[in-house]
């Protein structure tokens, strides 16, 4: 298979210049640790995010958290401890994304199972709720925001937008003025974290968004695994009517924006799953969306943005078929492509 070539690769890449390991970090902890992601600081530091189980630890209410919580470590650029940093609810909380922001300090993004209580300033909406929180550079919130309904939703990616405020990628489960088992809802705020508008987009089947990454115009550009074919006009037609009705009960209504705006997949599936590019315009519109795949399955995992376009990849499980030119050597292999704008 390819990865095995690409593994060997990299195996005496790093015999080669293992002696250029400038240092090394262990994080230690008792309990099972997830990580995030790895965020560079504007200072040109290093923000550790994930999720642990505190061990032995409490909070400054002098109660223990009963499942996982949001876990940040600062490491300067010798790979030394500045700070650490934990926020905690009462119940599970996953920390999906993480970005450094524009003034110097982050924004945090991921899914909730907690009520109220602990570190958590906001009920439950319901199921798991979309959790964030702004903090400066030395690991101070600034406000934090709870988005969610009665159904279970989950964050997945988080921007800055140009206006200094941001925008939040995640998926929602049978939302009752949804399109299929699973949409994409993307939230817009403001630096000061009021929600100014919501829209949510999907097919007919599952739909999850996996990336999200800015564009120049001041967009965005989302990288969906899409299970989904079309969702017809009249059929759209029906859920803008639940939408509107919906919104006069709060029985689904996304979070306290009244009504979120609401697009069909127009673009049938090649196969299994697909990857589902969507760009966004600054003011939050679909300018544009397509299908990348083959007849099998292939999931999209990351989106870079290049001079020219944008590089694609993820996984594929498809031969040669759809608008997929390339095939496979065995079982599943990464599948990249260039984009051009």
């Amino acid at each position: 298979m390819k990865q095995l070539y690409m593994s060997a690769l990299l195996l005496s890449s790093a015999i080669v210049y293992a002696q250029d390991v400038v240092w090394q970090k262990d994080i230690k902890s008792s309990t099972q640790d997830f990580l995030s992601q790895v965020t560079t600081t504007i200072d040109q530091q290093y923000l550790i995010t994930g999720s642990s189980i505190q061990s032995k630890k409490l909070t400054s209410e002098n109660k223990q958290s009963n499942g996982y919580d949001f876990h940040l470590v600062k490491l300067n650029q010798q790979g030394e401890e500045a700070w650490e940093k934990y926020f905690s609810g009462q119940n599970h909380d996953f920390l999906s994304a993480t970005i450094s922001t524009q003034e110097g300090g982050f924004l945090l993004a991921g899914t909730s199972y907690s009520s109220k209580g602990l570190d958590k300033k906001d009920d439950s909406k319901g199921g798991s709720d979309i959790w964030l929180i702004r903090i400066n550079e030395f690991g101070d919130e600034l406000w934090q925001k709870t988005l969610g309904t009665l159904q279970d939703e989950e964050a997945r990616s988080v921007i800055q937008t140009a206006d200094l405020g941001f925008m939040v990628a995640g998926n929602v489960q049978n939302a009752g003025n949804g399109f299929g088992s699973k949409d994409v809802i993307i939230s817009r705020l403001d630096k000061n974290g009021k929600l100014v508008s919501e829209i949510m987009l999907g097919g007919r089947g599952l739909d999850e968004v996996e990336k999200m990454i800015p564009t120049p115009d001041g967009g965005a550009l989302l990288g969906i695994y899409s299970r989904s074919g079309a969702f017809s006009v009249s059929n759209k037609q029906l859920v803008i009517s639940n939408t509107n009705l919906n919104a006069k009960t709060n029985e689904s209504q996304i979070t306290d924006y009244p009504s979120p705006m609401t697009y069909s997949k127009s673009t049938e599936n090649y196969g299994e799953g697909d990857y589902w590019i969507v760009k966004l315009s600054k003011d939050g519109k679909i300018e544009w969306e397509k299908n990348f795949g083959g007849k099998g399955d292939d999931h999209v995992r990351t989106m870079a943005f290049t001079s020219s376009g944008y590089i694609i990849g993820g996984e594929s499980r498809s031969e040669r078929s759809g608008n997929k030119t390339v095939g496979i050597e065995e079982g599943t292999d990464l599948w990249f492509f260039k984009h051009e704008r």
